[in-house]
């Protein structure tokens, strides 16, 4: 009776080991979706890709705000903060790569600038993928933006840098539910507005883009 009763205990031990290996093989092949945050470096692509489909199909404009993702959907908006300065950009994921260990965002030259990681080549980088983006309303105005930070101290010192040449330049914060950023802008009137403050810009030396925006936003 001892006997059939140990034999009867050592049954049960060794189904609940095949189950919880049953189980345990399940968890493991269990999709997980991508997190809405990623850490890694960042590297950038330019002159020997202008010109060139990406594999989206778009033609690949290395003065425009985009990048390569290994993994997130084509057209999904992210934000990239530089994690050695505290700077930002949003881009959109409109190809694939990079596929270099380590590296989680390949940026296009543009974004790099805003980023002030041309010259490095490779950053360690945050990503940070953004919730959907409104329609924009037929009626805009435009605006300027010289700066992205996560710091509020880095984005007050250029404010302050901008006002004793420019006027109309503001903080606009952009709060998403891991991170403050504190975007340095100059409101102006139109696109030829725009245009020329944008040049003036680039020539004393600031990395800028033009926004259109929806009358009355401060944002």
């Amino acid at each position: 009776m001892k006997y059939i009763q140990n034999h009867s205990y050592l049954r049960r031990i060794i189904w609940l080991l095949i189950l919880g290996l049953f189980l345990t093989s399940c968890a493991r092949i269990k999709y997980q979706p991508p997190a809405d945050i990623q850490t890694g470096l960042a590297s950038w692509y330019g002159p020997q890709f202008h010109g060139k489909l990406t594999s989206s199909r778009e033609v690949f404009n290395m003065y425009d705000l985009t990048a390569a993702h290994r993994t997130l959907p084509f057209g999904t908006k992210v934000i990239v903060t530089n994690l050695k300065n505290g700077k930002s950009v949003i881009v959109k994921i409109n190809d694939r790569g990079p596929f270099v260990r380590r590296r989680i965002i390949d940026l296009s030259y543009a974004a790099a600038k805003m980023l002030d990681m041309v010259a490095q080549g490779v950053v360690p980088v945050r990503i940070e993928v953004l919730g959907q983006v409104p329609v924009e309303s037929a009626h805009k105005n435009f605006i300027v933006q010289v700066g992205a930070f996560v710091f509020e101290k880095n984005a007050r010192h250029l404010k302050q840098e901008l006002e004793n040449k420019y006027k109309g330049v503001y903080i606009a914060l952009f709060k998403t539910s891991n991170q403050t950023y504190y975007r340095v802008r100059i409101r102006v009137a139109s696109m030829e507005e725009a245009q020329k403050l944008a040049e003036e810009l680039v020539k004393d030396g600031y990395s800028v883009f033009i926004i259109e925006k929806e009358p009355n936003s401060d944002q």
